[in-house]
């Protein structure tokens, strides 16, 4: 199989990219760095089975080239966390509706089977204890930056459904929860990575909110696994699929875990919302996946624990 890889250089791009090669697919990786990072696939450039194409999705003829050459298209190519959302609304908004629009048309048009990456932040503010893919979305204003991320996907998940039903378009949709993984950053904001750092130099760890807030963590070679099982499984067209941990932490008790698990003499410290974001802003003060649908169709089950996670984000960081 020859993929395309909309976001190829990026923290999931990239493990996805290393798991199609290891299988002996082709991969074209199309990104244009606003978040990705050639370290993400410098171990790619020299082989011929890899190709690396600088460019944005919102470029329509370098999406429709790029697409005409491959049999499958993974689109995960995203404006990405919070705090690009909060800094950066209305490009975020472009990028996440208009590229996405750009990227289903022209799979379309040359009758490509695509993977669209969505996100939890679908649900909002829905706390249940276990968010299954029809659940509710409850959000708050769409005046409130916070929400745009979530408005955008929403979209586009719309989009890639009704190209399915309406025109055939063999397209999945997959939600994720909190993918981590050695490869991420925080600098946009993601929270595992960024205390690491903050333990590794023993420096407070920094906690937004009071704490309680929680949240589900998986292994981004997890996520992999069943994102190339979905993709290609023809009972997954026209469905959304949930991929998320099962053990689910507050985020005080993660950076606590944190410590530990690092020999860190980092101390905690909380910061109001307000003085983190933006004033009003809010967040989700809970999310925990259910991921049934994913197990009963491909088998998905998280192999990787927690604490393994946060053992190889602790000596990625280490070096």
């Amino acid at each position: 199989m020859r993929a395309l890889i909309t976001g190829g250089a990026g923290f999931i791009g990239s493990h996805l990219a290393d798991a199609l090669l290891e299988r002996g697919d082709h991969v074209v990786l199309l990104d244009d760095l606003s978040t990705g990072r050639l370290a993400n696939i410098e171990h790619l450039q020299e082989r011929s089975d890899a190709k690396f194409v600088r460019g944005s999705i919102l470029d329509i003829d370098l999406v429709d080239d790029t697409i005409a050459e491959v049999d499958a298209v993974f689109h995960l190519a995203a404006a990405v966390g919070v705090n690009t959302i909060i800094e950066k609304p209305l490009e975020s908004l472009i990028t996440n509706i208009r590229g996405t629009e750009t990227v289903v048309e022209k799979a379309h048009q040359h009758n490509k089977r695509i993977l669209v990456m969505s996100t939890s932040e679908i649900y909002g503010k829905n706390t249940s204890d276990s968010l299954s893919e029809d659940d509710d979305r409850i959000l708050g204003s769409p005046l409130k930056s916070r929400w745009s991320y979530s408005e955008a996907k929403a979209i586009d998940e719309i989009l890639a459904y009704t190209y399915w039903r309406e025109k055939g378009l063999k397209a999945v949709i997959v939600r994720l929860f909190n993918t981590v993984g050695p490869r991420q950053t925080g600098s946009y904001g993601m929270v595992l990575p960024t205390f690491v750092g903050q333990a590794l130099r023993d420096q407070p760890i920094t906690i937004f909110g009071d704490g309680t807030q929680s949240r589900c963590f998986c292994h981004v070679s997890d996520v992999v696994t069943a994102t190339i099982a979905l993709a290609e499984h023809p009972l997954a067209f026209g469905k959304v699929f949930n991929l998320g941990g099962s053990e689910e932490i507050s985020i005080q008790k993660l950076a606590e875990r944190i410590i530990r698990i690092s020999g860190s003499r980092s101390k905690l410290t909380f910061t109001a919302y307000d003085t983190a974001y933006e004033e009003g802003f809010e967040d989700m003060a809970r999310r925990v996946p259910n991921t049934n649908r994913a197990k009963q169709l491909v088998g998905f089950e998280p192999l990787v624990d927690l604490d393994d996670i946060i053992q190889s984000v602790v000596e990625e960081h280490r070096g």
